[in-house]
């Protein structure tokens, strides 16, 4: 059974906050910090940068301050005898979480949930979802410090995949060479940017396909893309299909500027030069 005492999001302290509770709470403590602070772990005071989580036992000592200005975080004081909380691998130690985003949206669910319900099932769930993420983490401690960057990353490319994603301007962003960063991308998510921005594209393009009515080169434009030719022919490599063929089979019908002959004009342009790899295959 799981019941919160206290919970709260966006907590905000100032520069001179500390806290600190030699006795511990008689509950259990979670923090998700949104700043760089101070944590005592073993008698140890050591600073820790910004989107960390750290979870203290009921009566384990409590120590941990603002540093380099103003200190944020979110909080829950909470009680548990379940068992993804009670045998929790890392306690009063804070360690890296890799999409403080997530962590943070469940706290404020959690926070909505104890204020307008309080239903004792809901929130169960809502804390496993939440440890489920945490426990992921600390499994995965050995993650680089570009971790949290490149997650970020892949959701605005997910969210937003015809925008004009050069591994140029990528790399720029998250102040990373080109080469380390298609790198380091694949080594997180076992795919390179570039092919993630095409695969996000041609999803995009099949819902297109299948729910409206659209041209295919309005479409084409919709997803990022300034060539038809150019998508028709990804849309083929990935999908193994014409988009006009995979309309057809989702039952979509063309839009009245499409023709049997222009599909088969783009289906077979041949000649023209098109790099297959790097930047142009995702213009």
């Amino acid at each position: 059974m799981n019941q919160i005492h206290f919970i709260g999001y966006d907590a905000i302290h100032p520069a001179n906050f500390v806290f600190d509770l030699p006795e511990g709470h008689n509950c259990y403590l979670l923090l998700l910090t949104h700043t760089p602070a101070l944590f005592e772990h073993n008698g140890v005071r050591k600073e820790y940068a910004a989107h960390q989580a750290i979870l203290y036992r009921p009566h384990s000592p409590i120590w941990y301050a603002a540093c380099q200005g103003a200190y944020g975080n979110d909080f829950l004081r909470f009680s548990s005898d379940e068992s993804f909380v009670t045998g929790f691998p890392v306690t009063e130690e804070p360690f890296p979480v890799s999409d403080p985003e997530y962590c943070h949206n469940l706290f404020q669910l959690l926070t909505w949930e104890k204020i307008q319900r309080n239903q004792p099932e809901t929130v169960s769930q809502l804390l496993q979802v939440l440890f489920s993420r945490l426990y992921d983490d600390v499994r995965s401690r050995s993650r680089t410090p570009h971790s949290h960057m490149l997650l970020r990353l892949r959701k605005e490319i997910t969210n937003r995949p015809q925008s004009n994603w050069r591994v140029e301007d990528m790399a720029q962003q998250l102040h990373l060479s080109q080469g380390y960063l298609q790198y380091l991308y694949k080594k997180q998510f076992g795919v390179s940017c570039v092919e993630d921005v095409i695969r996000c594209r041609l999803r995009m393009a099949r819902e297109y396909l299948a729910h409206t009515d659209q041209s295919v080169s309005q479409i084409a434009l919709l997803c990022g893309y300034r060539s038809t030719e150019h998508f028709c022919r990804q849309f083929r490599r990935y999908s193994g299909m014409t988009p006009g063929r995979y309309r057809r089979q989702a039952g979509q019908t063309p839009a009245p500027d499409e023709s049997a002959k222009k599909e088969t004009r783009i289906r077979t342009v041949a000649g023209s030069h098109e790099i297959d790899t790097g930047l142009e295959e995702i213009r």
